[in-house]
């Protein structure tokens, strides 16, 4: 006889997340600075001189990059400055004064901006979901930004569950084998962007923004935030597909990074990554 409930079932007590679930806040704190560092070094984010933006949208994964970036800051042996930035996009209701109540308060370098992009997406989107338009616009004004506060980098909080849902979305429903780049140059090579919790799960995130306290600021575009059926579908659809495939394959998400890791181009077939020539 069958005795597990449905909720019982969800949980699997070998896989990353249950294990990050149950770590001591310490050891979390030391995975995460860790793996920082570790993308930092492999990926060649951080320079001598740079002046990096940093994103902040009063989400928990910008928070986190703030805090991190700036205790690092604190303790690496090269010189950078950091500049956090945050946009009010439009939307109604939006909390800017937390966000930068809070930043002051921890007495961060930052400015507090605004772009009406949700002015822009009614005047254009009408009634297609404007997710791509939205993150487009967004781009596009921060590396504006960044020639406004002569920023030669900019570091957004993209975690590595947003690194394999993507990679995952590129080869179900794009065709390509791609995934959010850790560090990538502008097409008109003025800024760079970097992505430096591209190690960090955002089970580590969730528990160690609770741990700091930040304020949790939603951007309140109605298609994003709440319970909206709308927002990113095909993401939600990856992110339970993971988490059900996680339940038989606990180690899923560590296997997707080390394919990332481990490409093979010999294996694919792509013909612009094959030379016959010398067979």
């Amino acid at each position: 006889m069958n005795t597990q409930t449905p909720e019982s079932k969800q949980i699997n007590t070998s896989g990353v997340k249950f294990r990050i679930r149950e770590m001591d806040i310490t050891k979390i704190e030391k995975r995460i600075f860790r793996s920082v560092g570790k993308a930092i070094q492999d990926f060649k984010m951080i320079e001598e001189g740079d002046r990096i933006l940093v994103a902040i949208s009063g989400g928990k994964d910008s928070w986190v990059l703030l805090e991190v970036l700036s205790q690092l800051k604190k303790r690496a042996p090269i010189h950078f400055e950091l500049v956090a930035v945050n946009i009010d996009q439009g939307f109604s209701g939006f909390r800017q004064d937390i966000i930068e109540d809070y930043v002051k308060d921890k007495n961060y370098s930052y400015y507090m901006e605004e772009f009406d992009i949700a002015g822009i997406l009614e005047e254009k989107a009408g009634d297609s979901l404007p997710c791509s338009l939205c993150a487009k616009l967004r781009r596009g004004r921060l590396y504006g930004l960044a020639e406004k506060y002569d920023c030669n980098k900019i570091a957004l909080g993209h975690h590595l569950d947003d690194l394999i849902e993507t990679f995952l979305m590129n080869s179900f429903f794009g065709g390509q084998i791609s995934t959010m780049a850790p560090r990538l140059k502008s097409n008109d090579g003025k800024h760079i962007v970097i992505r430096p919790l591209a190690y960090v799960y955002e089970e580590e995130i969730i528990r160690y923004a609770k741990e700091i306290e930040v304020p949790i600021i939603c951007c309140n575009c109605p298609l994003m935030c709440g319970d909206s059926q709308h927002a990113d579908s095909k993401r939600k659809f990856i992110k339970n597909l993971i988490h059900q495939l996680e339940y038989k394959i606990p180690e899923i998400r560590a296997s997707i990074l080390s394919s990332l890791q481990n490409i093979n181009p010999g294996h694919c077939l792509d013909l612009n990554l094959l030379n016959f020539d010398n067979d």
